[in-house]
């Protein structure tokens, strides 16, 4: 597989908790992430590098192990097969590559060697490189120079510069080998003591008595402002699941409008929307359209060509006899942004925002 095509099979994780990365194996039909990534989460969504989003459910954790399998709904039988090294591939000086997408920004790989490929922590091994590794990275593959999965990404030590750490591929292997067994519409977890797989709640392993991890079962909840802000985004069509950006955060298209709902400063609920690009002549008459019409409750504005549109909401103003008029603005400033970039185009030669999504 060529090094340019490993973007293809990485993906970014979402959900109310924040983001991390992931990656696809074609022989199993699953991807690949680290357990801390999804915890607290059985259903979240991963993004590819178009950011389309796609559905997904954790179906099988192994919390010891750091690893966790994802079903995906999707077709990704197009995308190249992505093999594993061999379990002892590595030697200290060799170069890998770390491939995710550190804090939520892009897609990025980093280039580094290995410090040292059976690095002993907490009673477990792992790779140690000096690639760049920040939070985000975390459930990403690590490549050897021919292009095969050597480890995930774990994390960063806090303080230590120059040290990135992943979960040996022998350890990803022994999730894989349980993969016959895994019923894929349900949560499971692997006993780390005996291998078994275990989809109903329990506290220690029905099969072997080990204890299981403490709440590792259990999904988050998530908070009233959550319920709020995802009732107005079922009323736009979207799946929250999907929209989901971390903790009280949601991004998402409405057609070819990016949306971006979240709190600021512990204080405010923004709704905003980056609809258009100025034109880069000729801006006298959009200017005087957006200085003279009246789009209340919302506002637009411009930072440097990048024309906005938001509606913003004190959280004290939130309450039971505002909430349905407060739901309605913000349904409406999705359909409005969708209406207006294309209207701005048509009618001024402004251009669409780099965050639109224009249909094939």
């Amino acid at each position: 597989m060529e090094q340019n095509n490993i973007y293809q099979l990485v993906f970014k994780v979402t959900h109310a908790g924040g983001s991390g990365s992931c990656f696809y194996l074609k022989d199993y039909d699953l991807f690949v992430t680290n357990y801390h990534v999804v915890k607290g989460f059985h259903s979240l969504a991963v993004h590819d590098n178009d950011r389309n989003p796609y559905l997904a459910k954790v179906v099988l954790v192994n919390p010891s192990l750091d690893i966790a399998l994802l079903s995906v709904e999707g077709d990704f039988s197009s995308l190249p097969s992505l093999s594993l090294a061999g379990d002892d591939s590595l030697s200290i000086g060799g170069k890998v590559c770390v491939a995710g997408y550190p804090y939520g920004m892009p897609f990025t790989v980093t280039e580094g060697s290995v410090s040292s490929p059976k690095q002993l922590m907490e009673g477990k091994y792992y790779i140690q490189t000096d690639a760049a590794v920040n939070p985000g990275n975390s459930g990403g593959p690590i490549f050897n120079e021919n292009n095969e999965v050597v480890g995930v990404t774990v994390s960063k030590l806090t303080n230590a510069d120059n040290m990135g750490f992943g979960v040996r591929v022998e350890a990803l292997r022994k999730l894989l080998e349980a993969v016959e067994e895994i019923d894929r519409s349900i949560f499971q977890v692997q006993c780390d003591s005996c291998d078994e797989l275990i989809a109903d709640e329990e506290e220690f392993c029905p099969s072997c008595g080990e204890k299981l991890p403490e709440g590792i079962f259990e999904e988050r909840e998530p908070s009233s402002l959550s319920v709020f802000c995802e009732r107005a985004i079922r009323e736009m069509g979207i799946n929250p699941v999907l929209a989901r950006d971390g903790y009280d955060s949601w991004t998402f298209h409405k057609g070819s409008s990016e949306i971006r709902i979240f709190v600021y400063g512990d204080m405010y609920l923004f709704a905003v929307s980056p609809i258009n690009l100025l034109p880069k002549k000729e801006v006298e008459k959009v200017l005087d359209y957006i200085l003279s019409e009246d789009f209340s409750p919302y506002k637009l504005g411009i930072e440097g060509r990048q024309i906005y549109i938001a509606y913003r909401v004190h959280l004290s103003d939130i309450t039971d006899a505002s909430e349905d008029e407060i739901c309605h603005n913000l349904v409406n400033l999705a359909l409005k942004a969708d209406e207006m970039d294309n209207m701005l185009v048509e009618r001024f030669g402004c251009e669409f925002s780099e965050y639109s999504k224009q249909e094939e």
